[in-house]
């Protein structure tokens, strides 16, 4: 029976991360893991710098073998990362990512907490990390999440003691949870915290160390432990159906957008944590050994302890419902106990355990999936007791507001429905993700309410409270108020309900690039998200710029339409840099906003508001050529870039590549990570090779050569070897070496000022080795490092040329980056000086 109810228990576990916003249905050994769950008093931390840094055996094993309370600090939302399954990136990435490990925290049983460090790209060294960060600021954000989740031991996922041998920021977190484990209980140290949380000093603090960070298995044997302490992760629960490792694997697959979907694990796997700070446990394969974790560490615990390991000891995995009696004995008992830290967690545990025993269902739902402030929305309640316990509903208030519904008496599975009016305030803020409701700096989020700090996302606007009366035991149980629908393709959906503007305006991009002169018409488009509206909509633009038009007029009738207007605009004569943005004039409001939608299975659908805004340049710039051939890679916004300086792109699908198909094309261009990502290349690459040598232009962007395997010889027609050398400072020195090459003089004349202005990086995994065949083109390092001179390569092939590069220009060219546009231009145009030449002399 209890194999039974573990497998239905996993598949109810996996199926939730495909629904994440589906209600999880709790079978009687979910509720008997949640009591061992409560029964554990004792709290762990684990740290790290990114989403997809922690350790999710480590995490898992705490919070499912242990029953600790888990959580996990990633300092950053990974903005500077890159994305292998859409195009979202820098802030739009960090939503996905922070889902992701929602997602992940959902399958290993953890929580999510962040830091306002912005995720600013690779950095080489914590001293620039901390003061890109402002070190004192994310150090308070640690301080706080101590202070706050109070763990007993907290583990760092990186070395505090090894500066320069990995990214920045995974040596900063480190070095910034050292230092907060003694700062979190000093009331001198950040003392406005203390207006909302105590001091609080844990016990131990671990560094999860592994053979990686001692360069070899051999030599990790021989490294002394007699300071660390040695668990194994890979424990089999036979009330879940699966082990711990499975788990893990599971949770870390969340990391799609990072390429991390990878196939379970199982079977013994040791895990090392050494001794930072603290006493050494005499059970070196227990975290937790010497620290009181029982009832008993409250005052008033004993009596709750002895009824609630009771209930765990004599489970009754075939009727639950047995055990509330007591259940309610304890919640009432924990209702008295002074120390709110653990009242309150406690209390939101027993009640989950309380409703899941009962078999109580309770929602509160709308039929649309926003609504504008000011405005009126039904709301659906559903109460459902699926027990013969005597359950009372004695009211519902949705946030302040009385529903109006008491005293209903909820009948076994009987299903109470009700239909409730929800007023929406003029002062609810708009849904969008906290951290970005207010223009940060380079290294970090501002976040005016400090209340936020830390959370992984923004509070629901709207939660339905359902006052009970439980077998004579009044219990209140809040529930969020979301969007529920169906889809005939995906059955039952849920999703966040939402509060929008009731119009939104967006460009279709997101920079305009003007090669010359000519005006553009520019496409301005209004989304309205509530029926009938009508207003105007005018540009707003830099000097120099002209429009054509002040205003537009538009008129919606259904919400969720669109309509399109058009402003003709002017750019200077001489090259300028500036922005555009709509301004939407609507009941007498102005509205400024884009609204963005992040959609993917694996995670909700989330809903971001920003600026709405787009970068025009004025740019003096030649291209040669016409017809761009563009293989995708990892997914970036290059082939729209190139059409806004004129080019004719065309996606190439992989599978459709010939020996003739390709001869059509002036250049054919390998998106980012096309090797890592794209299986076909593989049959493909001697095609591409062959346009080369027949006299086509081939660039490749930058790929990881540790990611493509063993079905490529080599991506280029000559010896190259792809390292990990990056130049992370985008203001980095730059010099050009090849002097006399074509490429910096054709058809634009590149000098060092336009390598002015770049963002995030000047690029990532140059070549450190290649054939003489290879020129290369531009040196440049990061501070105190030696010159790297892979980041960009040309080589003669056949009657064309071959070109590698590792800049960035996927971040480069939809930032508008005039330098960038001028010197991909060149590469595009390899070769074609000699035609023109040609042409004219025949001529």
């Amino acid at each position: 029976m209890r194999y039974l109810l573990g497998l239905i228990t996993c598949s109810i576990f996996v199926l939730g991360t495909l629904k994440a916003q589906t209600p999880k249905n709790r079978s009687a050994t979910d509720i008997y893991h949640a009591i061992e769950k409560l029964n554990f008093l004792g709290t762990a931390l684990y740290i790290a710098a990114h989403p997809d840094d922690e350790n999710t055996r480590l995490i898992s094993y705490l919070s499912n073998d242990v029953k600790a309370r888990t959580g996990y600090l990633s300092l950053t939302r990974g903005d500077g990362g890159q994305n292998l399954i859409g195009p979202e990136l820098r802030e739009l990435l960090g939503v996905l990512r922070t889902q992701e490990l929602l997602a992940a925290r959902r399958v290993d049983g953890g929580e999510q907490f962040f830091s306002r460090a912005n995720d600013f790209g690779y950095s080489k060294q914590p001293s620039e990390t901390l003061e890109i960060w402002n070190k004192e600021s994310i150090l308070g954000d640690v301080v706080r999440t101590i202070r706050k989740f109070k763990p007993d031991v907290i583990i760092n996922r990186f070395d505090h003691r090894t500066p320069g041998t990995t990214h920045g920021h995974h040596t900063s977190s480190a070095m910034l949870s050292f230092e907060a484990f003694d700062l979190a209980n000093d009331k001198n140290a950040y003392p406005e915290q203390l207006s909302s949380t105590n001091t609080w000093q844990p016990k131990r603090l671990f560094f999860n160390t592994s053979w990686w960070f001692y360069g070899s298995e051999e030599k990790f044997k021989k490294a002394d432990k007699s300071n660390m302490l040695n668990m194994d992760v890979g424990t089999y629960y036979p009330m879940l159906g699966m082990s711990n490792n499975e788990i893990a694997s599971l949770a870390s697959s969340q990391h799609l957008c990072q390429g991390f979907g990878r196939l379970s694990s199982r079977g013994t796997e040791d895990e090392y944590v050494e001794l930072l700070k603290g006493d050494l446990p005499k059970d070196k394969s227990n975290l937790f050994d010497g620290i009181d974790t029982s009832w008993s560490r409250i005052d008033g615990g004993n009596a709750i302890g002895e009824i609630l390991y009771d209930v765990q000891d004599n489970f009754n995995f075939k009727d639950p419902t047995l055990h509330l009696p007591k259940l309610l004995e304890a919640y009432q008992l924990l209702q008295n106990v002074s120390d709110e830290h653990w009242k309150n967690l406690k209390t939101s545990e027993l009640t989950t355990i309380i409703s899941a025993v009962t078999g109580l269902h309770l929602e509160a739902f709308t039929k649309t999936g926003y609504t504008n402030p000011s405005q009126t929305v039904d709301v659906q309640i559903q109460a459902l007791n699926r027990s013969d316990i005597n359950i009372e509903l004695k009211s519902i208030f949705l946030n302040n507001q009385n529903s109006n519904i008491d005293n209903i008496v909820l009948s076994n599975n009987e299903l109470f429905e009700n239909k409730v009016e929800l007023n929406i305030p003029s002062s609810t803020d708009f849904t969008s993700p906290y951290w970005l409701m207010e223009k940060g700096t380079l290294g970090t989020y501002t976040v005016k309410n400090t209340n936020l700090i830390g959370k992984p996302e923004s509070p629901r606007a709207f939660n339905a409270i359902f006052n009970l009366n439980i077998n004579g035991v009044l219990i209140s149980i809040t529930k969020p108020v979301v969007y529920k629908y169906a889809k005939p393709d995906k059955g039952e959906i849920y999703q966040p309900f939402e509060v929008v503007p009731e119009a939104t305006a967006s460009f279709s991009d997101k920079v305009l690039i003007f090669a010359d002169a000519s005006e553009k018409r520019i496409p301005v488009t209004i989304k309205a998200h509530k029926d009938s509206i009508s207003g105007t909509v005018e540009l707003k633009y830099g000097t120099g710029w002209q429009v054509d038009k002040k205003s537009q007029p538009f008129s919606i009738i259904k919400k969720g339409d669109e309509q399109t207007v058009y402003f003709t605009l002017t750019p200077p004569a001489t090259e300028n840099e500036s922005s555009i943005s709509p301004i939407i004039k609507l009941n007498g409001k102005e509205i400024t906003k884009e609204m963005v939608t992040i959609a993917y299975d694996h995670v909700p659908t989330q809903t971001i508001l920003l600026p709405s805004e787009t970068k025009v340049v004025r740019l003096n710039i030649q291209k040669a050529g016409e017809n761009i051939g563009y293989i995708m890679g990892a997914g970036d916004e290059v082939p729209t870039s190139l059409e806004q300086i004129g080019y004719n792109v065309q996606l190439i699908d992989p599978n459709t590549i010939t020996k003739e198909s390709l001869k059509k094309y002036d250049a054919v261009v390998l998106g980012i990570r096309a090797y890592n990502v794209v299986d076909e290349l593989k049959f493909k690459q001697r095609f591409i090779l062959d346009y080369a040598k027949n006299g086509g232009t081939v660039i490749v962007q930058y790929n990881t050569a540790s990611r493509w395997g063993s079905q490529f010889e080599n991506i280029a027609p000559y010896d190259i070897e792809i390292s990990r050398d990056r130049v992370t400072n985008e203001n980095s020195d730059v010099e050009i070496i090849a002097k006399d090459n074509s490429l910096v003089h054709f058809p634009n004349d590149i000098s060092k000022s336009d390598f002015d202005g770049w963002v995030q990086e000047r690029g990532l995994y140059f070549p450190n080795k290649w054939s003489a065949e290879f020129i290369p083109v531009l040196e440049m390092h990061d501070e105190g490092e030696e010159s790297t001179k892979g980041s960009l390569l040309i080589a003669p092939y056949g009657k064309g040329n071959y070109i590698y590069t590792g800049l960035s220009f996927f971040r480069e060219l939809p930032a508008g980056v005039p330098g960038a546009y001028k010197l991909f231009s060149n590469m595009l145009s390899v070769g074609k000086d000699k035609v023109e030449t040609k042409a004219k002399i025949k001529g």
